[in-house]
């Protein structure tokens, strides 16, 4: 007994000294750690609006999460962010449940993970926040236009030493709404693939190179997703399941594919991806279509878009440095793109424990879908992982 005491209080002050709480017995292993993080917000409002209510400090993170082991088959990850569970927040980006899932890797063939966490689909999705220089994602990319996350069974293999991952999953296709409980009157399903290979090291989700490595080191992947769900007449998708724009879920049949890529050494770093949504709505008189003839449209429109980011950490000064341009169309039968351009600033205290977060964003020009009512964006804020 005294020899498990010393066991678990020697892990307890490893796991502070490195900002993480590390429990065990030998068979059974937990970790604890979270995060905070808060920023001011400020914008630059366009001509007409008068409405400053987004000037303010904002409490975006105040996370807890509990990553646990059992042998070398079991595993489990519970994560929540209190600043949004108490309001019941599924916002895509930052909700109040993040991750509540189990994993079996005995079987030879896969890796089991059934519950609620990320798509695997998308890089930018899956690359953790906290090693962003960025406080937001791209927008075509943080969850209002496609889910982030949902509750399913996914299946994954690794193969040459994690270089190349293979994953296809099943989910309820209703993003963070799935939560609530019921699916859509359909009850149909959302099928997720994704495949990626990196060279010559397995290279994890992170967006900076601040190892500097000594040789270029790249990843690429591929995703795809689809779903068809044909809703009775006078039938609707549960509340808050389309999304922000209206474009999450189809009345209909949609097909979504995407490729990325990334590029390090020396502390330079390319990221790049692209995504594009085939929607086929079941009416095919939906205002969707815009009133444009079936001859024209053959009863589809699309959604898709790409980013591309540069950044270069200065080791010396613990700085990186970032520039993204963003070029997204939320309805390809409507007139003109969404251009941003961002940039960013963070400085570092503690590696990605601890760092400061400048960010600034400018919109280039934009469909008449949904205008902005406002022209540049800028957030500074702390981010500490504990």
């Amino acid at each position: 007994m005294v020899k498990r005491h010393l066991v678990l209080w020697s892990a307890f002050l490893c796991g502070t000294l490195t900002a993480q709480v590390s429990l065990t017995n030998g068979v059974n292993s937990l970790e604890i750690s979270g995060a905070v993080s808060t920023y001011y917000n400020y914008r630059i409002l366009d001509s007409v609006s008068t409405e400053k209510d987004k000037n303010r400090f904002n409490l975006r993170d105040a996370q807890i999460q509990l990553e646990g082991r059992k042998g070398k088959n079991w595993e489990y990850e519970l994560q929540v962010d209190l600043a949004d569970l108490g309001i019941g927040s599924t916002d895509p980006e930052n909700p109040g449940l993040m991750d509540a899932w189990m994993k079996y890797k005995g079987f030879s063939w896969f890796d089991m993970r059934l519950g609620y966490g990320k798509l695997a689909w998308s890089r930018s999705s899956l690359t953790p926040f906290f090693y962003s220089a960025y406080w937001q994602r791209p927008e075509f990319l943080r969850g209002s236009i496609l889910s982030r996350r949902d509750i399913g069974l996914e299946l994954s293999k690794e193969f040459f030493n994690q270089r190349l991952v293979l994953i296809g999953s099943v989910y309820n296709g209703l993003g963070e709404v799935s939560l609530r409980g019921d699916n859509d009157i359909t009850g149909a399903l959302e099928y997720v693939g994704r495949v990626e290979f990196s060279w010559p090291i397995a290279l994890k989700y992170r967006e900076t190179d601040d190892k500097h490595v000594r040789k270029p080191v790249v990843n690429v992947g591929m995703g795809g997703r689809y779903t068809e769900r044909n809703l009775p007449p006078g039938e609707l998708f549960p509340a808050g399941a389309a999304g922000e724009y209206g474009l999450k879920l189809t009345n209909g049949r949609k097909f979504s594919f995407g490729a990325d890529g990334v590029f390090m050494y020396r502390g330079l770093s390319i990221n790049a991806e692209f995504y594009q949504s085939v929607n086929t709505p079941q009416d095919t008189a939906s205002s969707y279509l815009q009133g444009i003839t079936f001859a024209k449209t053959k009863g589809v429109y699309k959604t898709g878009g790409f980013v591309v980011q540069g950044n270069y950490f200065i080791k010396p000064l613990k700085l990186i440095l970032s520039a993204r341009y963003e070029n997204y169309n939320l309805n390809d039968l409507l007139p003109g793109t969404n251009e941003r351009i961002s940039g960013a600033i963070a400085y570092q205290f503690d590696g990605f424990r601890s760092m400061i977060k400048l960010q600034t964003l400018h919109i280039l020009q934009f469909e008449n879908l949904r205008p902005p009512d406002w022209t540049d964006q800028f957030r500074i804020g702390w981010q500490y992982l504990f």
